[in-house]
């Protein structure tokens, strides 16, 4: 079997699966352009409501596989810069996909693994979960935006000793820094990762999209400009037809139920 991207169905979530059997889900550039066709799909899907990424065999990502790396020292610069900018676009895919992604990661997280899943909107880890970006181990820096991600993500200070050590970080220390959402069973992280994508769809799908892009814009965006970004987003979702839903379903004490 080959890597590949998998990606497949239950109920409103959109399941993608990295699956590279034998070498621990590593990354191949066969598996960007398909997850970027799959995600620009899904964002035009409504009855798709959450996405959740996930590795096969209970085992995230172990990133970029080095022998592959080693192999493209021999050809020229550009064959690794086309991969990385593939490899970017899967990262933007994910971020400016409207719908929330959930990365559910057990086993590891490493490299490129580990920027997929800090670029996803939340994080369930198994308990002995590892996180771990080891460029530096081989002389290498990181791609997929990683340093990026983790430097917003955490403290700068925290941030470059992750990068700098290259050691694996627990799941636990990352979940009590605020970097996984929710701590579960080794094994279970797929299975949590699709209730929560459940209780998501439940939600009226105007609202969470629309705080997806809230979210995103206020880390780049002054106090000022974002009361502006808010004012619009409030304005408009008060007028669509969610907010009528929400509304009156809270008013006569029931569940709302969105279209």
């Amino acid at each position: 079997m080959s890597a590949e991207l998998q990606a497949s169905r239950q109920d409103a979530t959109l399941i993608l699966t990295i699956s590279n059997p034998g070498a621990r889900n590593a990354l191949h550039p066969d598996m960007y352009a398909a997850a970027i066709e799959t995600l620009t799909t899904a964002e035009r899907d409504e009855s798709i409501r959450a996405v959740v990424l996930t590795g096969a065999d209970h085992f995230f990502c172990a990133g970029g596989n080095l022998n592959r790396l080693l192999d493209n020292r021999s050809k020229d610069p550009s064959v690794q810069a086309d991969a990385i900018d593939q490899l970017n676009g899967w990262i933007e895919a994910i971020r400016d996909c409207p719908k929330p992604v959930i990365a559910a990661v057990d086993g590891a997280a490493a490299g490129a693994g580990f920027s997929l899943a800090l670029a996803c909107d939340m994080i369930v880890a198994g308990q002995s979960a590892k996180f771990v970006m080891a460029y530096v181990r081989v002389g290498l820096t990181p791609d997929g935006g990683g340093s990026w991600l983790l430097t917003r993500a955490l403290p700068r200070q925290l941030a470059f000793e992750v990068l700098v050590e290259g050691k694996p970080v627990s799941a636990p220390r990352l979940h009590d820094l605020g970097l996984v959402n929710r701590l579960v069973a080794d094994g279970t992280a797929l299975d949590a990762a699709l209730t929560w994508a459940d209780e998501l769809a439940e939600l009226s799908p105007n609202a969470v999209e629309r705080i997806k892009s809230l979210t995103h814009e206020a880390q780049v965006s002054t106090l000022s400009k974002h009361f502006d970004t808010e004012k619009r987003h409030f304005v408009e979702s008060l007028h669509h037809r969610d907010a009528h839903e929400g509304i009156t379903a809270f008013l006569d004490k029931r569940k709302p139920h969105y279209k």
